[in-house]
């Protein structure tokens, strides 16, 4: 059976990446939720997909340059579907503690080598304080990241963020011990997706949101798909 994963929560139905989001999610039953993390000033693991706050919350300025008591009161409802009430930026730790997922895939974006190291411990140390070492994957398609990972963090899960094919995913994806490939739906070839399962990674598609792909993408064998539609991707899949 193929897996589904909430992009960002339930992107298409809910303000990304915001508690509000994660719910709708869970409320369809997927259990597995896709997110971004960013480092606030004061070193707070902070769920939002950009470095700089602009596009989902219309502020100016940058992630790292707020403290995290300061980004929680900033409302990240901008161009995401209509929803009434705001829709803070939240901590990792607020979902960890009221989102009861089976999975986490927690995607840290491109950073230097020592806010690659800062932001992985603190991953695995929040991760270990909610008992949930085994259901993260700390997914990446920056080497620093992965490489800090591998290096600091070797009994948390990685996976690779592969979007184009110019280097061999499946190369990278061994070069840093992952156990997940998060693929880009438009490199996943069925000799592609045999090579990586037979290299005993997970593969799991982004970003899926037509039916027929991901009845097209299932058929495949693939083993997760990340949509922004949870709900609809249940129902075709004929999960719920």
């Amino acid at each position: 059976m193929t897996l589904i994963y909430g992009h960002r929560g339930a992107k298409g139905e809910a303000p990304e990446n915001t508690l509000n989001s994660f719910r709708q999610c869970l409320s369809h039953g997927v259990m597995r939720c896709e997110l971004d993390l960013h480092l606030s000033a004061d070193n707070q693991l902070m769920v939002i997909h950009d470095p700089s706050l602009k596009r989902t919350t219309g502020k100016r300025g940058k992630v790292v340059e707020h403290p995290a008591a300061d980004l929680v009161k900033i409302d990240a409802r901008n161009g995401g579907p209509g929803w009434v009430q705001p829709c803070p930026i939240p901590r990792l730790e607020e979902l960890f503690e009221k989102c009861p997922f089976e999975h986490w895939q927690l995607e840290v974006k491109s950073a230097s080598r020592t806010r690659a190291a800062t932001t992985v411990l603190a991953i695995r140390e929040l991760a270990q304080q909610y008992g949930l070492l085994d259901k993260v994957t700390i997914t990446s398609s920056s080497r620093e990241v992965l490489g800090a990972a591998q290096e600091l963090v070797p009994d948390v899960q990685r996976g690779l963020v592969a979007e184009y094919a110019w280097l061999d995913p499946l190369k990278v994806a061994q070069n840093y011990g992952c156990q997940m490939l998060a693929l880009n739906w438009t490199l996943c070839t069925p000799e592609r997706l045999l090579k990586a399962q037979g290299q005993g990674l997970h593969v799991s598609v982004w970003t899926v949101n037509e039916p027929a792909l991901m009845r097209r993408l299932a058929d495949f064998g693939v083993d997760s798909l990340i949509t922004d539609f949870p709900g609809l991707a249940r129902t075709t899949l004929g999960q719920g």
